[in-house]
């Protein structure tokens, strides 16, 4: 994922196209490092978003309006009195530079014509939006980057702006033979490598796609290559900069097990060939980012409201564990427990013939083949009195075991039931199967419960339940069979128990935490492809989706039984079949 240089003039062409010669409107600042303005020109009315956030920097036209802050930001305002009505007379990007320059037309307080520049650099967490006067001196900046944050360039009201060239790279637009040859291709660097390091603009996908258009492993010393390797490798990128000058772009996005992976403004060819991968070509790159984004941004969202459910889990996960391997030490201990009874049982045999003070006694145990043993004693002790200690020794680590074990049992279940909440919080889309997850958390005691009392008979409080409305994933198979697969336990138990009869297919993932998959029958025999699908999604929608295959466990749902007193979505069978599923789910269509 990049957005590179190329995706960048791809979007100055199409904001050129769209709103060149256009009025702004409108000018909003919904979140603290994105604006949003609203463009009326002669194509019609289009809302530019431009975002400078370090993690998601991004420029794109959306469809729908955001909510603003009751109250503008100072830069917002500072925008509305400059340039609010003022009218768009140049799209720009210095080179091939992530850099997006809107020069804008208005009047000041005298009603003398001005030009002012908003710019937005797209780079990565030093992404900034930067609004200049006619002589390239800052105005102001939604971001403030003073000497102590940045030696090579400050970003304050009043300084001049300039481009800092920290990585001394070459503009591929207006690249020479002769200047590739003694640069590029004399690094001894793997090629794409070289091609992104010393060029400005490019991607390391867009070098790996270069490298595929020339025949060149990209994985090979760029000095390596011959002379006719290396001008060949030249003219490859020269004709990908003619489709860039030219505006010949092919926006896409690339997507790997249905999760958008990549996207670009040229084709990908060396992905085409890749079965793991799709691609859907779109008409403007900004569909494309927002696909992407939307996605990405969903997930980036989700991920930020979980951390403190995350943390509740991680750490009572990571408590249970210890308390596991301590109780698994302790049982250990107990042991040779064992020993304690046969001493114990050796000296009332034996002790007879101890003397007065005796430190030990050495006797044949009858227990292990009349082997001769030596038992410690007391000297301070009788020998009733050191074989009741024994006894006594015995009885308790006895007792401590029967505890040890019930115990471990608990707490193993405990962190399997902490270990599925994990895998619900890694697959949960939205803010309804977060509330879920919280709710199982309130439940079982991980969080403190908090929720609205109402009266109940006799004026007792009583707190309000209510579930979060959040639904199981829902997928029709190739052949037309409906699919369901549980995002939490409760889900799991849901899909399990009420939504499935008796005579549909149940799916799971072999001795890891995952998604309960039901396929509806509706009373029908389920093709071969049918369970190999509903295996994918068991597999996707586990922890071994990192895995190249995960071992599935299918049955009859009649053969799924609820574990007695066991946590939801804990289920016991005890026959069934097993498969081996890569998790991909590419090509699955899933209904929303």
């Amino acid at each position: 994922m990049a957005l590179d240089g190329i995706v960048v003039a791809n979007l100055r062409k199409e904001i050129e196209d769209r709103v060149l010669s256009g009025r702004i409107s409108k000018i909003a600042q919904p979140e603290a490092d994105e604006l949003l303005l609203t463009i009326k020109s002669q194509k019609g009315q289009y809302r530019l978003s431009l975002c400078a956030s370090a993690s998601l920097p991004y420029a794109y036209f959306i469809d729908e309006n955001k909510p603003n802050p009751p109250a503008a930001p100072g830069f917002c305002m500072l925008l509305r009195k400059h340039i609010g009505g003022g009218r768009i007379t140049e799209v720009s990007q210095p080179g091939l530079e992530r850099i997006l320059c809107l020069t804008i037309e208005h009047l000041d307080e005298l009603g003398d014509v001005r030009h002012k520049k908003l710019i937005l650099e797209i780079m990565g967490k030093h992404s900034n939006l930067i609004f200049c006067d006619e002589n390239e001196r800052i105005i102001d900046s939604i971001k403030h980057i003073p000497a102590t944050v940045s030696s090579l360039r400050e970003v304050l009201p009043g300084r001049p702006y300039f481009i800092p060239n920290t990585m001394d790279k070459n503009d591929p637009l207006s690249l020479t033979e002769e200047t590739f040859m003694s640069g590029t291709a004399s690094r001894p660097l793997p090629c794409a490598k070289a091609l992104y390091t010393t060029l400005t603009g490019l991607s390391p996908l867009m070098a790996e796609e270069i490298c595929h258009r020339a025949s060149i492993d990209s994985s090979l010393p760029a000095n390596g290559l011959s002379d006719a390797e290396q001008r060949h490798l030249y003219g490859t990128l020269r004709r990908m900069m003619e489709e860039v000058r030219e505006g010949r772009f092919v926006p896409n996005v690339v997507s790997r097990s249905g999760i958008p992976e990549e996207f670009a403004a040229l084709s990908l060819t060396h992905l085409a060939g890749n079965s793991d991968y799709t691609a859907v070509s779109y008409e403007s790159i900004s569909e494309v980012l927002q696909v992407f984004y939307a996605a990405r941004s969903a997930v980036s969202r989700i991920r930020q409201k979980s951390v403190d459910l995350r943390k509740v889990v991680s750490t009572a996960l990571e408590r249970n564990i210890k308390k596991y391997d301590l109780q698994q030490k302790q049982l250990k201990d107990t042991e040779k427990r064992e020993k304690f009874r046969v001493y114990g049982e050796l000296i009332h045999t034996y002790g007879y013939s101890l003397s007065e003070g005796a430190r030990e006694l050495i006797a044949a145990n009858y227990y292990d083949g009349e082997k001769e043993i030596r038992i410690p004693l007391d000297p301070t002790l009788s020998a009733a009195q050191n074989a009741a200690r024994y006894f006594d020794k015995y009885n308790k680590q006895k007792r401590t075991c029967e505890a040890l074990t019930t115990l471990i049992l608990e707490t193993k279940a405990e962190i399997e039931h902490l270990e599925s909440i994990a895998a619900a919080l890694d697959i949960a889309r939205s803010e309804s199967d977060l509330g879920q997850i919280k709710e199982e958390l309130q439940q079982f005691g991980f969080i403190k419960k908090r929720g609205n009392i109402r009266r109940g008979p006799g004026g007792k409080g009583q707190k309000k339940e209510k579930r979060a409305a959040s639904k199981p994933f829902h997928y029709l198979s190739s052949d037309g069979f409906h699919i369901y697969v549980g995002k939490n336990n409760y889900q799991n138990e849901e899909i399990t128990f009420q939504l499935a009869d008796g005579g549909d297919w149940w799916f799971h993932a072999k001795g890891i935490p995952g998604s309960h998959v039901i396929v509806k029958t509706g009373g029908q025999e389920l093709p071969d492809r049918t369970f190999e699908e509903a295996g994918r999604l068991a597999a996707f929608y586990s922890r071994g989706r990192d895995s190249e295959k995960v071992e599935i466990d299918y049955v009859k749902r009649k053969e799924v039984k609820k574990a007695a007193g066991g946590k939801p979505g804990f289920v016991i069978y005890h026959t069934n079949y097993s498969l081996m599923a890569p998790p991909d789910i590419a090509g699955l269509e899933e209904i929303l």
